[in-house]
C-alpha cells in the first residue's frame, strides 16, 4: 500500500524518526493551505527546538509544535505536550524573536496533532493559540 508517492505507510509506522519528519512536512503543507508562510523549519538553539516558525496573514509569528503518532491507543497526541516542553518552546521562541529582532511582532503558539492510523487519511487537528506564555 503506497502512501504519498515516495513513502510506504508501513515504513512510517515502523520508523519514528521518519514518521516525525513526514508529520512536519504534512503539517507545513496543511498550514500553508490555510494561508500561513514558512519562516523557519526545525529552529534549534541551546534552550530548545521549534518544529515550524510561520507567519499568518495578519503578520503574527506562529511557533508550531508538531506531534505525529501512529495511533492513539494508549494516549492522545495532545497529552504529550508537557509543561516542561511548553517551557522549552517558550525559551526557544524568546531566543528566535531576539535573534531576528522582531520583538514588536505579535506571536502565538500552535499545536498540530497528526495521527497516521493504519489506513485511510491521516487525522490532523490544529490548535491555534494552544497555550499562552
Amino acid at each position: 500500500m503506497i502512501f504519498n508517492r515516495f513513502i510506504n505507510r508501513r515504513k512510517l509506522l515502523s520508523n519514528r524518526k521518519l514518521l516525525g519528519r513526514w508529520g512536519e512536512r504534512r503539517c507545513e503543507k496543511f498550514l500553508k493551505a490555510q494561508g500561513l508562510k514558512t519562516l523557519a523549519r526545525n529552529f534549534s538553539c541551546k534552550t530548545g527546538e521549534i518544529d515550524l516558525v510561520m507567519i499568518d496573514f495578519e503578520g503574527c509569528i506562529v511557533f508550531v509544535e508538531v506531534r505525529t503518532k501512529t495511533d492513539e491507543k494508549f494516549s492522545d497526541v495532545e497529552s504529550s505536550i508537557t509543561p516542561a516542553k511548553k517551557e522549552k518552546l517558550k525559551s526557544a521562541a524568546k531566543y528566535f524573536i531576539a535573534s531576528h529582532n522582531i520583538e514588536n511582532r505579535p506571536f502565538r503558539f500552535d499545536i498540530v496533532a497528526i495521527v497516521l492510523g493504519l489506513q485511510g487519511k491521516p487525522q490532523i487537528r490544529h490548535y491555534e493559540n494552544a497555550f499562552v506564555p
